[in-house]
């Protein structure tokens, strides 16, 4: 069974590898998978860069399983996983937010009401939105949970 003190050892061990491939590191997830353990390495690309693609996954994914490899942090056979948090990532952090500028996100408040609108600037306290043409700011304290919306429009 994993120790969940790993995910806070594997996050020191790989910032600094995943930093030299110019991405940022998400989140370090360890978790039992049919009795063996699973790493999960989530990586994202920085504020203010677009994307990751597929040989920059692929070469920061080979930097990792060296690494693991190398310092041997979990003492029995495991499966990595690395990849990126997807387009409809959950947003729990200020940076999360900040690369979700000028896009749509849901956002479920602790009072149970649910908000969908475009994202217009966020800092480390809040995240303003645009709600059906009015600017709203809340608090990240009042938020549940919030997840970026994909926006499918018409090919015209």
């Amino acid at each position: 069974m994993p120790n969940p003190k790993h995910s806070d050892e594997l996050q020191a061990l790989l910032e600094p590898i995943v930093q030299e491939s110019g991405l940022d590191l998400d989140d370090v997830l360890v978790t039992n998978q049919s009795g063996t353990p699973l790493v999960r390495v989530i990586v994202d690309a920085p504020v203010g860069m677009d994307g990751i693609d597929a040989d920059t996954l692929a070469d920061v994914s080979r930097a990792i399983s060296k690494a693991m490899d190398q310092a041997d942090p979990i003492d029995s056979e495991y499966l990595l996983e690395v990849s990126t948090p997807g387009a409809e990532r959950e947003l729990t952090l200020p940076k999360h937010w900040a690369k979700q500028a000028g896009r749509l996100a849901q956002v479920k408040l602790r009072d149970g009401d649910t908000v969908v609108g475009r994202v217009q600037t966020a800092n480390d306290e809040a995240a303003t939105l645009d709600i059906d043409g009015k600017e709203t700011t809340i608090a990240y304290a009042q938020m549940k949970k919030a997840r970026a919306r994909v926006e499918f429009g018409s090919m015209d």
